[in-house]
């Protein structure tokens, strides 16, 4: 029993749920830029920050939009959810394995949410024992892990997504949805953003307080500023092939990428402060440095809140 699917493995990005989804699609041959996928699932426009800046941010908000948008970009990604609380847990585990293993014996790519750490992974095989998997932490793959141990995690969620190619919409409509959605969501709507989560310019106010109050979580200040960096950088590339895809209109478009590349340098300039890899627990502690972020963050600010009326302009323009 088993089966491989030769090839398939994440793109390593700092949003690991849409880094597994760029390897499920280019494993299927669906041809489409990080810019692209980022911006027409909203994903790139998208900031959750929590009180204490804690690492959930990135992950602990409902990402159920991103599914549905990825139609938009040629892709579904229809799944299966479960909780260690539900009643019956054991039997939707066995539900995910079969269905999981089902999918990859008809060559569909797979990925799902904790199989090392709390992030996303592409499943790319699976043996008697449990899932053969590739994403943060391995690259190269790893494996197997036991089905069974699945959800087995202080988090306790359990899910496992399919992929398979669709029919994207036309880009009038991608660009519209995505920035609809990015637009509600900066409003930081219970349907979407968990209680002490705030999304928008709530988040960078969330962020910047924190940080000066010095309650701001060391490992998660490093690890928001890469993943809110990189969404930022794939803003500006996904305007600018929106812009160049549908024409125009260019004065909002540029007034969008003029501010979302602001945005992006001074959410830079935190990650650079903060650097992930060579993080220390002296530079949450170092108050020039966290004052220097602040600052970044407010001037990211400003230009997030001119970016978000830009993104308004274009949506009611489409």
């Amino acid at each position: 029993m088993g089966k491989m699917l030769e090839g398939l493995k994440w793109t390593p990005r700092w949003v690991s749920h849409l880094g597994c989804v760029k390897g499920c699609l280019d494993y299927l041959n669906v041809d489409v830029s990080d810019g692209w996928l980022f911006g027409a699932t909203g994903h790139a426009f998208i900031i959750n920050m929590h009180d204490v800046v804690c690492p959930s941010g990135p992950t602990a908000w409902n990402t159920e939009m991103l599914r549905k948008l990825g139609r938009n970009v040629g892709y579904a990604s229809p799944g299966l959810s479960a909780t260690r609380n539900d009643a019956d847990f054991d039997e939707k585990r066995k539900l995910i394995w079969e269905s999981t293993t089902l999918a990859l014996d008809n060559g569909l790519p797979t990925y799902g949410w904790e199989l090392d750490v709390p992030e996303y992974y592409v499943v790319h095989g699976y043996d008697d024992v449990g899932y053969y998997y590739s994403g943060p932490t391995c690259c190269d793959g790893a494996g197997p892990k036991p089905w069974r141990e699945l959800g087995e995690t202080d988090i306790g969620i359990l899910e496992m997504y399919s992929v398979t190619r669709g029919e994207a919409a036309d880009d009038r409509k991608a660009v519209r949805e995505a920035l609809a959605f990015a637009l509600a969501f900066a409003q930081s709507p219970a349907k979407w953003v968990y209680p002490k989560y705030k999304a928008g310019l709530a988040g960078f106010d969330r962020w910047v307080k924190a940080l000066e109050g010095n309650v701001a979580h060391g490992f998660g200040t490093a690890y928001n500023a890469a993943v809110w960096h990189e969404c930022r950088g794939f803003a500006v590339d996904f305007l600018k092939e929106a812009k160049e895809r549908l024409g125009g209109p260019p004065g909002p478009f540029d007034e969008a990428i003029a501010s979302y590349e602001v945005v992006a340098a001074n959410l830079q300039k935190v990650a650079e402060l903060f650097p992930f890899r060579e993080r220390r627990p002296e530079h949450i502690e170092d108050e020039g440095r966290r004052a220097e972020a602040a600052e970044a963050l407010r001037a990211a600010r400003e230009a997030e809140a001119a970016g978000l009326a830009a993104l308004a302009k274009i949506r009611d323009e489409l």
